[in-house]
């Protein structure tokens, strides 16, 4: 917990149940500015079809949802993901996806919480490396660092932010020691 906020797993039901609250995260990200594979305008229907895919993933035990949650309402105000489903030859390796923090909420450490909780619960699933990518030069970056991620590099024109026009992404990794 951090001040009011509270950091929690959703189970496959909430995960169905909540995607309404999950997709007003995404579409506050996007039309701020974010480059997290959607471009702007972002539409309430595409936000809920990617939500629901998550959803699904969740229901499988694909991926572990982790929301950042005001304790007073129940507001979400940040997500991330862990993939756990990989190729067979990496059964140790989660992915860390879809970090996201509103606008109105960042800068009170949900960021770096969601990301502690991220790795504790890639821990508990039995994962020992895990991989994101963020835009380069952004605050995410520097969160991911302060964190103790490391740089793998840098790759150029790696997608395009919502409103058009290139942006470079960095790779980051972080080992962690089983649990």
């Amino acid at each position: 917990m951090i001040g009011s906020i509270l950091i929690r797993n959703l189970s496959p039901q909430e995960a169905g149940e909540r995607i309404g609250a999950l997709s007003a995260v995404l579409i506050d990200c996007v039309e701020g500015g974010a480059s997290v594979s959607f471009m702007s305008p972002l539409t309430r229907e595409r936000a809920d079809a990617f939500w629901q895919g998550v959803a699904e993933g969740v229901a499988q035990g694909e991926r572990i949802l982790l929301v950042a949650q005001e304790e007073t309402g129940g507001r979400i105000v940040g997500t991330v993901q862990v993939v756990l489903k990989q190729p067979e030859n990496q059964p140790h390796r989660a992915d860390i996806a879809k970090m996201l923090v509103m606008g109105q909420a960042r800068k009170r450490g949900i960021g770096a919480a969601l990301m502690m909780a991220a790795e504790d619960a890639a821990r508990a699933a039995g994962k020992t490396v895990l991989v994101l990518d963020t835009v380069t030069g952004g605050d995410a970056e520097r969160l991911y660092e302060r964190v103790g991620w490391i740089k793998s590099g840098v790759i150029p024109n790696y997608a395009l932010w919502p409103k058009g026009g290139f942006c470079d992404t960095t790779v980051f990794y972080k080992q962690l020691t089983p649990g």
